[in-house]
């Protein structure tokens, strides 16, 4: 009988990602979408499915003479907790989340891609593992490694500080069901560009949180989907943003073998 801990089952595999004993690559993306997970293994030279299981789709391959894995987090914060923890398990070193976003910059357009240094921590899920006070920081190794392939690839980018919600819409003061608005969410908008937040979405937060206490290079690329100044739309970017991680991969990895 497995213990109520939910450590690696019997055969190996992880409970809930359902990665077994398979050797898996040191690095993986993580995009929310199954779909995108797909996306990405077929943006790579070659590549196999290892798992599917719940919302997380996992795949092996090589890009560009660089092993690299993919698992679909799903939405939030919990769901990524997940993830990383059972990759880490698995021993994998390197996670970068692959998103979209929404911006909160008039100058941060639908189509552009943003690489996070940090994100100011508005969820839930990185409180379970740290204080407020705790940072929520990309390794900036990965960090620079995604800035230059931005810059080589030669996309539209923006660094800078990513805010996280456990909620897409009360949370980000999008109108729920009969239009349902929390207390301050006139000020929301305006109180994040106060802070000189770039974007907003659900999960760097809680990646950047959890890789800091365990030691594991993380960072996150998005796509602007949403622009909340103009009230645009469009989802563009994803190609761009799938690229700028592949190739930051590809570099770390590189650099390690030097």
């Amino acid at each position: 009988m497995r213990t109520s801990a939910l450590r690696p089952t019997r055969s190996g595999a992880a409970y809930h990602v359902g990665l077994g004993e398979d050797r898996l690559p040191k690095s993986f993306l993580l995009p929310g979408d199954p779909a995108r997970a797909k996306k990405i293994a077929n943006s790579w030279d070659s590549y196999e499915i290892l798992a599917e299981s719940r919302e997380f789709t996992s795949y092996r391959g090589t890009y560009q003479g660089t092993h690299i894995g993919v698992t679909s987090t799903g939405i939030g914060g919990p769901a990524l907790s997940i993830v990383v923890e059972e990759l880490a398990m698995k021993g994998v070193r390197t996670m970068v989340r692959v998103g979209s976003c929404g911006s909160v910059l008039k100058g941060v357009r639908v189509g552009d891609i943003v690489i996070s240094k940090a994100a100011a921590r508005f969820d839930g899920a990185s409180r379970t593992y740290a204080p407020p006070e705790y940072p929520a920081s990309a390794d900036p190794l990965v960090f620079c490694a995604l800035v230059e392939a931005a810059e080589k690839a030669g996309v539209r980018y923006h660094t800078g500080i990513t805010a996280s919600f456990d909620s897409f819409y009360a949370g980000q003061a999008r109108p729920g069901f009969k239009g349902f608005l929390p207390p301050g969410s006139k000020s929301w908008l305006s109180n994040l560009q106060r802070l000189n937040i770039k974007n907003v979405e659900m999960e760097a937060a809680t990646l950047f949180t959890i890789a800091n206490i365990y030691d594991i290079a993380a960072g996150a690329v998005c796509a602007v989907f949403a622009n909340r100044v103009t009230n645009e739309f469009g989802e563009e970017g994803e190609r761009e943003a799938i690229l700028v991680a592949n190739e930051a991969i590809k570099s770390l990895a590189q650099r390690a073998r030097v």
